[in-house]
């Protein structure tokens, strides 16, 4: 079965996961889910759909307008350099770590190979 056809089809583990659950919880919950999988959809799809939606409200409340675009691009531009550098410096923090630890694993290997003699 391709991708394609997986993707178009209505009957989804998902779906019969939530129509099994719905009507465990309550008979019309889970006839509720059965008519949007009959008539409606996919509950994958539908999901997906909620998903992104709560991304772009959770998007907007993070990063609200302040009307001027000029602002909101110099804004953005300063943020995703600030990420990086975040980004940056923790990957040298990492470095300086593994650093000390092979510093230190050879003192380790050094005063071990002395005891040995």
């Amino acid at each position: 079965m391709t991708a394609l056809i997986r993707r178009s089809s209505r009957w989804t583990p998902l779906g019969i996961a939530a129509m099994v659950l719905g009507f465990i919880a309550w008979w019309p919950l889970g006839l509720a889910v059965l008519g949007y999988i009959m008539w409606g959809g996919s509950v994958d799809d539908a999901l997906s759909d909620l998903i992104a939606k709560a991304r772009e409200l959770i998007h907007a409340q993070r990063y609200p307008t302040s009307g001027n675009a000029a602002f909101d691009d110099y804004r953005r531009d300063t943020l995703a350099r600030l990420e990086r550098e975040q980004r940056e410096f923790a990957d040298y923090l990492e470095q300086l770590r593994a650093a000390r630890d092979e510093e230190e694993f050879k003192r380790f290997m050094a005063e071990r190979a002395k005891k040995d003699d």
